[in-house]
């Protein structure tokens, strides 16, 4: 699993597939030379790679065409001629520093150098010859993209006039959508369920001590799916990566020992670290979840209780009760609304938790919903109440109801059109020449 993953981060992040090795197949050569820019080539295989690299990438739909591709990769290669001529370069301080970064991401996730040659069949050397220069085409095209669509803004009367020439099977559908608020409460644990987890996690600590392999442990008992899977370990985390709780525990321990049992946000770990490298470490844990007892649930739920009646009588509002009363950090800050995916304050129904869905399902906007238990990512009981802040019907795009979004899609198609003048205005004085089998493709330039 682990190499699958480094693998496919480095073909997506840097698109390193090696053109040569699509180039022989027993013993004969099958790539060719499909176009060139100025002293730059375009290979078949390049063509081939990026577009599996494309439908590899989750959420592309629909997949793009190869002509499509192709006018993209001829569409950069013509940047990185214009950029050239003029004399655009990019400083070798900010190439070498992106080419650290990158490496040590791969790094991290590989654990060594060994398993990125292996994966790759290149050696580090090769490798970050051709992330440096795929660094540095990148960092320049971004460059001159900014240089070509400026500080681009776009007026509403530009956005009505998008929308009304928009072809009526290009204007979006949007499914029905809803803003929501929350009020989160988590139920105290009580000093008896906690001495109850330490005693167990030290009674695995002796069981380690005495003999038994802190590995078998983790993936018998550790409530931590991912990490148990792999004996409790973590792999390779730079400092300041962990929860400080976690990582200050890790750091007072030498390589093979184990710590006490140690409370984070997560729960209750027992932590053994396995090396220590400078500005960096690798360890093993075993997680316990706490499960609070029913007094405490109900105890967090007459708090929600007392918060609902507040806002219910206007003695405050949900949004300043969600400012001063929530325990979740994220949300309590934006005045409890929840984000969707993307980041976006409007969710779709469809993309609703079901026991989000049916909370609000029969609410109204304003309307609160009852306390309620639910889990959080981190795996942790929490109780909460819900309050739909608008709910949007499912609908045709209309300027009243959607007009971020259609100034969003006028701005991009404002910069393609700018981008594409540009292009056709150097067009002739940068050499391109294409095979035929791909001349079709440049009527889309």
């Amino acid at each position: 699993m682990r190499t699958k993953s480094i693998l496919l981060e480095v073909l997506l992040v840097t698109g390193l597939a090696s053109s040569t090795s699509a180039q022989w197949q027993h013993g004969m050569l099958v790539d060719k030379i499909i176009a060139c820019v100025d002293d730059q080539v375009i290979l078949e295989s390049e063509l081939e790679k990026e577009s599996q690299l494309l439908q590899a990438q989750p959420g592309v739909q629909p997949i793009k065409g190869k002509c499509q591709i192709l006018q993209e990769i001829l569409s950069n290669k013509m940047l990185l001629a214009s950029a050239s001529l003029e004399g655009i370069t990019i400083e070798e301080t900010v190439i070498e520093s992106e080419v650290s970064q990158r490496m040590q991401e791969f790094l991290d996730e590989a654990g060594s150098e060994a398993v990125i040659e292996q994966i790759t069949g290149k050696s580090i050397q090769l490798l970050k010859e051709e992330l440096r220069k795929n660094i540095k085409e990148r960092l320049i095209i971004i460059q001159m993209y900014q240089k070509i669509i400026g500080d681009f803004s776009i007026t509403p009367q530009e956005v009505k006039t998008f929308f009304h020439q928009l072809p009526p099977d290009s204007v979006p559908y949007y499914a029905a959508e809803v803003e929501i608020r929350q009020i989160v409460r988590y139920p105290v644990l009580s000093q008896h369920d906690k001495a109850a987890i330490i005693d167990r996690l030290q009674s695995f600590k002796e069981r380690i001590q005495a003999g038994e392999k802190f590995e078998q442990l983790a993936k018998q008992y550790s409530e931590d799916p991912c990490s148990a899977r792999s004996g409790g370990e973590l792999g390779f985390c730079n400092l300041g990566e962990l929860v400080s709780a976690y990582e200050t525990a890790v750091l007072t321990l030498k390589p093979g020992e184990i710590s006490d049992p140690v409370e984070t946000e997560f729960g209750f770990h027992l932590i053994q670290l396995i090396e220590r490298q400078s500005g960096r470490y690798n360890s093993r844990h075993i997680l316990i979840k706490p499960s609070a007892s029913e007094l405490a649930i109900q105890a967090a739920i007459a708090q929600l209780d007392s918060i609902r009646t507040l806002i219910l009588e206007k003695h405050t509002t949900f949004e300043k009760a969600a400012q001063e009363y929530s325990e979740e950090p994220v949300t309590s800050q934006q005045e409890g609304l929840l984000t969707g995916g993307a980041g976006s304050l409007r969710m779709s129904v469809d993309d609703l938790a079901p026991e989000i869905f049916f909370a609000i399902d029969q609410l109204s906007p304003g309307a609160i919903s009852q306390p309620m238990v639910f889990i959080t990512p981190e795996g942790k009981q929490a109780l909460r109440i819900l309050c739909p802040k608008e709910k949007i019907a499912a609908h045709q795009a209309n300027l009243v109801q959607d007009y971020e979004t259609l100034q969003k899609m006028a701005l991009s198609a404002k910069r393609s059109r700018a981008l594409q003048e540009y292009l056709k205005s150097i067009k002739d004085s940068i050499f391109i020449k294409i095979i035929p089998d791909y001349q079709h493709c440049m009527k889309l330039l």
